[in-house]
């Protein structure tokens, strides 16, 4: 699923293709996604203007004129991808957004179907299931505050790190990077990780988000930008994926172990 990374690099991109372009046409092959709304969404669409474009942990909200908002999760292989009219459509391509003055549309494209596209009032959107009990933005919280959080609770901190009650938009790739690069094991408790390794934490992992933003996520699915181009920070992963294979600090070979129902990478030896 993409990560938050990956999500900022479809929403800065949306925000040079889209933003202040009015809707013209809308085409919908997803009985899915017409069905999971009950606001009238296509006829409600028409007309409107793109006026602003944010992410909330992995979820994408495109706000239009009169106060509504387009709510998007790409869930495991949503894409949105800007083409030109001309285009075969592709038999996964869901919804499709045509708009004025413009020879390009948006595909949001998903095989797996899983991506869901949502209609709401702007004025309520933060206020539902899925967006209200989201925890603090990683790249938004101070370091007084990221060190409260963690020495509230007590868990295992990368099951801690992919809730995203907790604290939002990192999964299962960034949790490993961001822990082997703290030299923290992933059944270390946060109520006993001391504040100076705290402060550690949090920056790094306002840098390694940083740094995948810079080169357009993390690709190691089916991931792509806008553009339909991969991501390029996959090249830059020390441990996810990495299982039998040799630390680049000690040699010692990394693991791949289950905790809970999600997997965890690391060095036994770096991280002990």
């Amino acid at each position: 699923m993409p990560e938050l990374p990956e999500v900022e690099t479809v929403v800065r991109a949306l925000r040079d293709t889209i933003l202040d372009k009015t809707i013209k046409s809308i085409r919908l092959d997803s009985p899915k996604i017409d069905s999971d709304n009950q606001l009238g969404w296509l006829d409600i669409l028409m007309n409107k203007r793109i006026s602003k474009i944010r992410r909330r942990g992995k979820n994408i909200l495109i706000d239009l004129s009169g106060n509504y908002t387009l709510w998007v999760h790409l869930k495991m292989t949503g894409h949105f991808y800007w083409l030109e009219e001309s285009k075969p459509i592709d038999r996964h391509d869901l919804v499709i957004f045509k708009f004025k003055d413009e020879k390009k549309s948006l595909h949001f494209n998903d095989y797996r179907r899983f991506g869901r596209v949502r209609l709401f009032k702007t004025n309520d959107i933060m206020t539902q299931k899925g967006l209200v009990e989201l925890g603090p933005e990683p790249l938004e919280i101070n370091a007084d505050d990221f060190i409260a959080l963690f020495k509230s609770r007590k868990r295992m901190i990368k099951p801690a790190l992919l809730d995203q009650t907790f604290i939002s938009g990192l999964g299962n790739i960034y949790a490993d990077e961001i822990l082997f690069a703290c030299r923290i094991n992933p059944f270390r408790s946060t109520d006993r990780i001391s504040s100076k390794k705290l402060i550690e934490l949090h920056s790094t992992i306002q840098s390694v988000l940083k740094k995948a933003i810079r080169f357009m996520g993390t690709t190691v699915d089916s991931f792509a930008g806008v553009n339909g181009k991969p991501g390029r920070y996959q090249k830059y992963l020390k441990i996810y994926g990495r299982e039998d294979e040799f630390c680049s600090n000690c040699g010692t070979k990394i693991r791949r172990i289950k905790i809970g129902s999600r997997s965890a990478h690391f060095c036994p030896r770096c991280q002990r």
